[in-house]
Parts: C-alpha cells; sequence; structure tokens
C-alpha cells in the first residue's frame, strides 16, 4: 500500500536539495571561472552540476559542499581537456570572458581571491594543465587543505602539494599586484583613450612602460592583431591607428571588470569592446583587450549598468 506521506517527504527532500545547490553556487562559479575563463562555459557547468546534485542517492551526499565541489572541479577539468584542441587552433591571442564584478559580488571576498580573477592571472593559469589548475586554485585561492582536495582530484594529499609547489614556481613571476589607487587607474585609462583620439603620439608614449604587451582578442569575428604588440612605440600606434575604426556614437562606460577598473564600449545597445590596463607605477604596462562579440555575449545589453 502506498504511504501518502511519500510524496510529501520527496518534495521536503527535493527543496532541501535546491536550497543546498543555492547556498552553494556561488562557490561553484567562482571555481568554474576561474578553472575556465569563460561566463557561459561556468554557467553551463553548473547547470550539469546540478542535474546530478538532483539526480545523485542520498547515500552519496556525506556533504553537499564537498559533493558539489567534487562535481563542478571534475566538470570543469573534462571540459579543459576537450576544449584543448579548440584552444590551440584559436585564432590570435585567447584572452578570458570579462567579468562585471559587480554581478558577482561573492567571487572576491578575499585579498587572494580578487587577484584571481584578474585577467592577467587567468591568462596566467592556462600555462598548467586543467588538474594542476584545479589543485593550485583550490589551494591557493578557496584555502582547502591537501586532504580536502586529494579525493577531488583522484590524487594523494603529498601529490597535491608537490603540484601546487611546480605550479608556484611555473607562475612565480608573473604574480603582482597593483598598489595604485582606483581612481588614478581609471585617469590613466581616460589619458590613453583621449590621446588615442587625439592622435597624440607623444603624449601616449609618456602613459606606456617601454615594454609595454598589448593582447586583442578578436576570435574568428573581430579585426584584431593576431599576436601580442610589444613596445611603447608599436602599441602607441597601432591605438591610435585603430582608433578611428571604433563605431559611430559609441558609449564609454567605466566599469569594474575582473576586480580592477576597466572599460566598455557600446554602441546601438550593444557591447563591442571591453579592455582593463595593468600598471607599472605611473604607467600603463599590459592592456588586455576583448573584441570577440562571442565573449561579450553575456554582458548585459543597452548599457553595462542594467547589471
Amino acid at each position: 500500500m502506498r504511504n501518502p506521506g511519500e510524496p510529501e517527504r520527496r518534495e521536503d527532500a527535493a527543496a532541501e536539495r535546491l536550497d543546498a545547490f543555492t547556498a552553494h553556487r556561488p562557490l561553484l562559479f567562482s571555481i568554474a571561472y576561474r578553472m575556465l575563463g569563460s561566463v557561459m562555459d561556468a554557467e553551463d557547468m553548473i547547470q550539469e552540476a546540478f542535474l546530478r546534485w538532483l539526480r545523485a542517492p542520498a547515500d552519496e551526499v556525506a556533504s553537499p559542499k564537498a559533493y558539489l565541489t567534487t562535481t563542478i572541479t571534475r566538470l570543469c577539468i573534462d571540459h579543459l581537456r576537450s576544449a584543448r584542441v579548440r584552444r590551440e587552433q584559436y585564432v590570435g591571442p585567447w584572452l578570458p570572458e570579462p567579468l562585471l564584478t559587480a554581478s558577482y559580488p561573492d567571487i572576491a571576498e578575499t585579498a587572494a581571491q580578487r587577484e584571481s580573477i584578474s585577467l592577467a592571472f587567468l591568462v596566467m593559469l592556462e600555462r598548467l594543465e586543467p588538474v594542476e589548475r584545479a589543485v593550485f586554485l583550490l589551494r591557493e585561492v578557496f584555502d582547502y587543505d591537501y586532504a580536502e582536495i586529494a579525493p577531488i582530484v583522484d590524487k594523494t594529499p603529498a601529490n597535491c602539494r608537490q603540484i601546487v609547489r611546480r605550479a608556484r614556481e611555473r607562475i612565480a613571476d608573473e604574480r603582482r599586484r597593483v598598489d595604485v589607487p582606483p581612481e588614478r587607474q581609471e585617469a590613466l585609462i581616460d589619458a590613453f583613450m583621449g590621446a588615442c583620439a587625439n592622435g597624440d603620439l607623444p603624449g601616449l608614449l609618456t602613459l606606456l612602460t617601454d615594454d609595454i604587451t598589448l593582447w586583442t582578442d578578436g576570435g574568428p569575428h573581430a579585426r584584431a592583431a593576431r599576436r601580442p604588440i610589444v613596445g611603447a612605440d608599436r602599441v602607441a600606434r597601432f591605438s591610435i591607428g585603430v582608433t578611428p575604426r571604433i563605431p559611430p556614437g559609441t558609449t564609454v562606460y567605466h566599469v569594474e571588470i575582473n576586480g580592477q577598473p576597466g572599460v566598455v564600449l557600446y554602441a546601438d545597445g550593444e557591447p563591442h569592446t571591453a579592455f582593463v590596463v595593468d600598471l607599472v607605477g605611473e604607467r600603463i604596462h599590459r592592456i588586455w583587450m576583448v573584441l570577440n562579440p562571442d565573449k561579450l555575449r553575456h554582458l548585459p545589453r543597452g548599457t553595462p549598468l542594467a547589471s
């Protein structure tokens, strides 16, 4: 005979599952975005993790957080492995999808987490293999113990410790914190854009370090440099040369992108360019510019302030 209370218990269990997933969703996105460098791919992994979470037998879930963290991490590792060929065949420099920090307030609660969403940091992670990346992020950014990380990636704690040590060595030279106030960073961005618009080559050169590098990610859809541009004179001349291509009526918005001051350019309500700069002292040292429309589709229509 069917128990009349069974449907109600199933509904309660489903509601508890949904509540647990919702509570941990910010953590899952934080892991997935850093692993993949893509807002849209991260959301896809979260959706798949949710479906697996709903199907998981209760006796396999000792801890919702541990189960969900393991699931999202393994999904991201598998995704990175399957996407390797596409990354290798990508047209021009590959940059992460820019993330409007205000849309994800839980993604950078600590100094380490804030550094780890910068475009520079995410590009740096491309040097690491998928499992290396997962172990490094869980330890360095999310402060997991090696004993917690080991079962997630099917390694021993000692193996995980070695992976983190090697990863630190591979990327040590690139980890740099900017100590310039955000207001000054915005002022330098404005000065850079003004000099480009006015064709002021001497003025532009005063804003750039001698060894500046500019990355432009247009993918297969937007015109961009196929290789990084290095050196103040080359970057300045390139920047001045491409400025006339900006669509008429473009609106410039100062927003926080990946935890640092940046700019998004909109034309006819659609984003067409997003960029951030890294500074050394009072000069621009690196510019990361995303023009690939596929990587801007997740941004709000009309204005980034709508987020």
